[in-house]
């Protein structure tokens, strides 16, 4: 039997939106994470893939009409078991983009111990963000189409859409910080 005490906490919302920004707070202080896009990383490298934003878009999709839409959370979950087993009880999830990926986790994980926590911002602020950040910027048409494919070909909406808790990331990172807290201590994580 699982241990029912593990709690998985999972950081979604659309590009821009401020995730990194919760993620970098949360393993500033310990946690471990399991990231999702880390597992198609792991594996272009092992199959000689050169890594670019191209190519990354491009094994995306090809990893999953070869392996299914959740090899990537399959991965994860062989991850997570192994972060349980070196006694880790809570664990942050980085990249939880798609419907099916979080049927599986919430599958292998029922009840409390998978939690999601939506990271939402408008539109506009999320494109500003994303042109100006210092990693993969986007310009207005490239934030666009990653929006339209992420939501028509990753099923990336449904997590958004189901998501235990709302941050609205609108305004100051203290603000941010202040609403994660508040559902930090509310679920005890």
């Amino acid at each position: 039997m699982k241990d029912r005490n593990v709690k998985l906490l999972a950081i979604v919302g659309m590009a821009g939106a401020g995730k990194s920004v919760i993620i970098d707070y949360l393993t500033d202080r310990g946690i471990p994470k399991s990231y999702f896009g880390g597992m198609n990383l792991k594996e272009m490298t092992k199959r000689g893939i050169e890594i670019t934003p191209e190519n990354e878009k491009i094994f995306r999709k090809q990893i999953r009409e070869e392996e299914g839409n959740d090899w990537v959370a399959r991965q994860v979950i062989a991850e997570i078991n192994d972060l349980i087993a070196a006694g880790q009880k809570r664990i942050v999830l980085d990249g939880l983009y798609s419907w099916t990926e979080y049927k599986t986790l919430k599958k292998e994980f029922p009840g409390d111990q998978l939690t999601v926590i939506a990271v939402v911002s408008p539109r506009h602020l999320r494109y500003e963000r994303l042109a100006t950040r210092p990693v993969r910027p986007f310009d207005h048409q490239a934030a666009r189409e990653r929006d339209y494919h992420e939501i028509e070909t990753i099923e990336k909406g449904g997590p958004i859409a189901i998501a235990d808790y709302f941050i609205l990331n609108d305004g100051s990172i203290d603000n941010l910080h202040t609403q994660l807290k508040s559902i930090l201590s509310e679920i005890n994580f």
